[in-house]
C-alpha cells in the first residue's frame, strides 16, 4: 500500500505551500536529456535553498510517436529514458568508460531520437551487465522482488516486446495471434520472446529504483512531488491492449469513440484527442478496481496527484471515431460520485488529489470537485481577459492551486509580450508595475494569492519568453523538448524566490 505520511504531515502542518513545475526531461544533464541523476539531487536542494516544498511534474510514463507525457504506452510504466545513467554506473552495471562515447547532444532542448538511440545502447549494456551477476546478488533480489509486486508489468513488458520485434507499429496493425493473442498464444509469445520481455521488466525496474531513491531525497528535503496522472490511455497503449473490455472499442479492438475537447480557449475547433474512452459500467462493476491500482502506483511515485481533465469524471466529451474535429462531439455523463466512493472504500479516506478543472467547466463539475473536497486550478494568465475574472487573485478561494502558467500555457513573459494592450495594461495597474520584468510580477502576484498551494514554471524563473514553451496544444511537433541549462539555477535566483515565498507565508 501507498506510504503518505510525509505528505500528510507537512500538508497538515503548512497552511500555505509553493514551488515549481518542471518536468524531469527539462533538467539539465550531459545525456540529452533530463533524468534521474545528479542534475534531479540538485534541483531538490535548490528548492531547499528557495524555500520550496512542491515540486510537480507532467505523467512519467513511456511516451510514443510525439514524445507527449498524456499519450504514453502504460498507465502504469515508467519513462525508460529518465533512467541515469550515472547511476547506473554507481551499481555497477556500467562502467564510467562506457559513458564516454556519447553524441554531442543539445543542451537546450531534446532531441528525442539522439536520445532514445543512445539510451537503447546503454541500457542494453548494463541489462547485459545484471545477467552476469550471481543470483544471489542484492540487485537480482530487487528485480525479483520488484516483478513479483507489480502486477501490471507481465502485460506491458509483453506488449513492449511484441511492439519492438514489429518495428514499433501500432499494435492493431499486428497479426491476430499478437493482437488478441490467447492464453495458450501468450505462454509462446512468452518462450518467443523471453529475453526482450526480460529487457522490458529490466528496465521499468531501475526506472521505479531511481525514482524511489530520488522522491525519498526530495522528502527528506521537505519537499512533496506532485504527479500528474492523465484521465485517458493511448490507444496505442498496453492497457487497451490487454484489456480491450475496459474502453469502448469494436470486435477488431478499433475505437467507436474518442476522446476530445469542444471549442475553447486553446483552440477554435476544438481539441480531438483521440483517446479510446472508457466503458464506466464495466469500471463502476469492477468496483473501479483497475483504477484503484492506478492511483495507488501514482501514489508510490508521488505525495500529490493532479488529475489531469477532471470534468471527465463529470461528464465527457464523446466523439465519433470517423470524427475529422471536435466539433463533431457531445457531452456524456461521467461517473461521478461512485468514481470518489471507491477511493475511499479502497484507501479509506480521501486523498491528496488537485483537479484540474480548466476549458468548459459547469456547475455539475464544480459541485463534484467541491464534494470531494479537492482544489482546482486557478491560472493567472487567464485572469486579464475579463472583467472580473474568477481566476483574479481576489476572486479565488483557499482551496485551489494557483499557477502563473501551465505546460500548455504560453510563458509569463511570452504571453505578456502578445497579449493585447488592453490586458497587458491591467497587469501593469493590477501588478503595480513597469512589465520590466513581468514574470516576477506573475511569480510574486501568485505566491501572494489567497490559493493554499501556488506554483509556477521554471521558465518564470529564468524571465524566459515564447521560444521556451513546454508545448502548444494542438499542435503535434516541436512540444516536450524544452530544457534549461544548470548556470540558470542561481543563489540569486533562489534567494529571491526564497524572500518571496517567506513575504507571503509559504
Amino acid at each position: 500500500m501507498m506510504d503518505t505520511s510525509k505528505a500528510d504531515t507537512l500538508l497538515k502542518n503548512m497552511r500555505r505551500l509553493s514551488g515549481i513545475l518542471v518536468h524531469p526531461t527539462s533538467l539539465p544533464g550531459p545525456f540529452g536529456i533530463g533524468d534521474l541523476g545528479p542534475e534531479a539531487y540538485r534541483f531538490v536542494d535548490f528548492l531547499q535553498e528557495a524555500g520550496q516544498h512542491l515540486w510537480q511534474t507532467l505523467p512519467l510514463g513511456p511516451t510514443g510517436q510525439f514524445n507527449c507525457p498524456y499519450q504514453c504506452y502504460s498507465s502504469f510504466a515508467g519513462q525508460p529514458l529518465l533512467i541515469s545513467p550515472e547511476l547506473l554506473v554507481l551499481d555497477g552495471l556500467l562502467e564510467e568508460e562506457d559513458l564516454k562515447d556519447r553524441p554531442d547532444f543539445p543542451e537546450d532542448k531534446v532531441d528525442y531520437t539522439m536520445v532514445k538511440e543512445y539510451k537503447d545502447k546503454i541500457l542494453h549494456l548494463a541489462f547485459d551487465n545484471f545477467q552476469e551477476l550471481d543470483p544471489d546478488h542484492g540487485l537480482v533480489d530487487e528485480f525479483n522482488l520488484f516483478v513479483e509486486s507489480s502486477s501490471w508489468l507481465d502485460d506491458y513488458a509483453m506488449f513492449m516486446a511484441i511492439r519492438n520485434s514489429k518495428e514499433e507499429s501500432y499494435w492493431l496493425t499486428w497479426e491476430k495471434k499478437y493482437r488478441k493473442p490467447t492464453k495458450t498464444q501468450k505462454a509462446v509469445i512468452a518462450r518467443e520472446l523471453e529475453q526482450e520481455i526480460l529487457y522490458e521488466k529490466f528496465i521499468q525496474w531501475l526506472f521505479f529504483r531511481q525514482w524511489a531513491e530520488l522522491k525519498t531525497y526530495a522528502n527528506e528535503k521537505d519537499v512533496l512531488l506532485i504527479g500528474d496522472i492523465p484521465i485517458f490511455v493511448s490507444a496505442d497503449s498496453a492497457d487497451v491492449w490487454a484489456q480491450p473490455q475496459m474502453f469502448q472499442l469494436d470486435k477488431d479492438g478499433f475505437p467507436t469513440v474518442v476522446a476530445g475537447v469542444p471549442p475553447d480557449y486553446f483552440s477554435a475547433t476544438g481539441q480531438l484527442w483521440g483517446n479510446p474512452l472508457y466503458n464506466w459500467k464495466y469500471h463502476k462493476k469492477t468496483g473501479f478496481s483497475w483504477w484503484m491500482k492506478r492511483i495507488e502506483t501514482q501514489f508510490a511515485l508521488s505525495d500529490i496527484v493532479r488529475i489531469d481533465h477532471f470534468r471527465g469524471l463529470e461528464s465527457y466529451w464523446e466523439i465519433p471515431a470517423t470524427a475529422e474535429t471536435a466539433m463533431e462531439g457531445k457531452w456524456v455523463p461521467g461517473p461521478g460520485d461512485d468514481f470518489f466512493k471507491a477511493i475511499e472504500l479502497t484507501f479509506g479516506r480521501e486523498l491528496p488529489i488537485i483537479a484540474e478543472d480548466l476549458g468548459i467547466i459547469t456547475d455539475e463539475v464544480r459541485a463534484l470537485r467541491d464534494r470531494h473536497n479537492l482544489p482546482g486550478m486557478k491560472i493567472l494568465q487567464f485572469a486579464f481577459e475579463d472583467e472580473d475574472s474568477s481566476y483574479l487573485p481576489y476572486n479565488q478561494p483557499y482551496n485551489c492551486v494557483c499557477y502563473s502558467g501551465t505546460h500548455d500555457n504560453d510563458t509569463s513573459t511570452g504571453w505578456y509580450n502578445s497579449a493585447p494592450e488592453k490586458a497587458r495594461d491591467k497587469v501593469r495597474r493590477y501588478m503595480n508595475t513597469d512589465g520590466g520584468q513581468i514574470s516576477w510580477d506573475f511569480i510574486r502576484t501568485c505566491f501572494g494569492s489567497p490559493a493554499r498551494y501556488a506554483i509556477v514554471p521554471i521558465q518564470d524563473l529564468f524571465c524566459q519568453d515564447s521560444n521556451y514553451r513546454m508545448n502548444v496544444p494542438g499542435v503535434a511537433d516541436g512540444n516536450w523538448a524544452y530544457r534549461f541549462q544548470s548556470q540558470l539555477l542561481t543563489h540569486d535566483v533562489a534567494t529571491r524566490l526564497r524572500d518571496i515565498t517567506k513575504l507571503f507565508g509559504r
